[in-house]
């Protein structure tokens, strides 16, 4: 019998070993460097790209994975910063893929900094998890006081163009925003377990597939409240605004992707244009 059980360990096959990726992307923007990028550093998956901006746009960076998404086991480190008097942005080249996980989670560590006089907008294109998907994002948010900071996030729930409904899986993503060095907005979503129910519910996200969080962070936070709401009023998706502090939340929720998808457009656009003085839209890249 022991015979029998060391040929049948023998004669099983090896547990599958699968690459992980360990990518990370640091940008500094400086308003007296070479090209404006005081500092580059990019491992792969990760990659940044300088495109020519539009007349009136600040200095922009494009980051993609060239690996076409993320999975189970992966850790992506992004750090973006902005030195003073630097006027600068960063998104992503198209939506950000969370594939199905054997189990591990898929992490991504954001770290977003501003100097005094500094601005600083972070507007990449939305995070598209798949059933069965792990996700932890944490989002790290320190701004100096006389800095600006406009920053956003949209997770969309499932592939809607392919029917998928999100129905397991894990999801935490935390934010914690610094400003002149006090903590002063946290926040966490986590989901875990049987998604689609908590999704479904009309306690929790009453049937949403999409969620889009907008921060903006400065001295004129709290009188900028106003615009925000206004900028609001009309949205397909169910939308607010609050503050807090320093800071300014905007929030869409939404069943519909690609409705919640133009109502943040509209409002980004709106409202760097009031905020910033920068041109009333978004990325070229947003729009190809």
């Amino acid at each position: 019998m022991r015979r029998n059980v060391l040929l049948a360990e023998v004669s099983r096959p090896p547990e599958p070993r699968l690459e992980r990726s360990r990518g990370a992307a640091e940008i500094r923007f400086a308003p007296g460097a070479v090209g404006g990028i005081a500092h580059l550093y990019q491992r792969t998956p990760c990659r940044a790209l300088f495109p020519r901006v539009e007349a009136g746009d600040p200095q922009t960076a494009v980051l993609l994975t060239t690996s076409g998404g993320i999975t189970g086991g992966d850790r992506l480190e992004i750090a973006i910063g902005a030195e003073a008097g630097a006027e600068a942005l960063a998104t992503t080249q198209a939506a950000e893929k969370i594939y199905r996980s054997l189990g591990a989670d898929a992490t991504i560590e954001l770290r977003l900094e501003a100097e005094a006089g500094a601005t600083l907008e972070w507007l990449p294109q939305e995070t598209i998890l798949f059933d069965r998907a792990r996700l932890v994002r944490r989002t790290a948010v320190v701004v100096a006081a006389g800095a600006r900071l406009l920053a956003l996030e949209m997770l969309v729930f499932g592939r809607e163009a392919h029917g998928e409904r999100l129905r397991s899986g894990r999801l935490l993503d935390s934010w914690r925003v610094k400003y002149d060095g006090r903590l002063v907005w946290a926040d966490g979503l986590k989901l875990e377990g049987d998604l689609a129910f908590m999704l479904d519910r009309r306690a929790g996200f009453d049937g949403a597939r999409a969620l889009a969080t907008l921060v903006y962070l400065a001295p004129d936070a709290p009188g900028r409240l106003e615009l925000a709401r206004e900028l609001v009023e009309g949205a397909a998706s169910r939308a607010g605004a609050s503050v807090v502090g320093p800071v300014l939340i905007a929030r869409f929720l939404g069943r519909d992707a690609l409705a919640l998808r133009r109502d943040v457009v509209r409002f980004v656009a709106g409202f760097r244009a009031a905020a910033l003085g920068l041109p009333a839209r978004l990325p070229r890249v947003w729009a190809t």
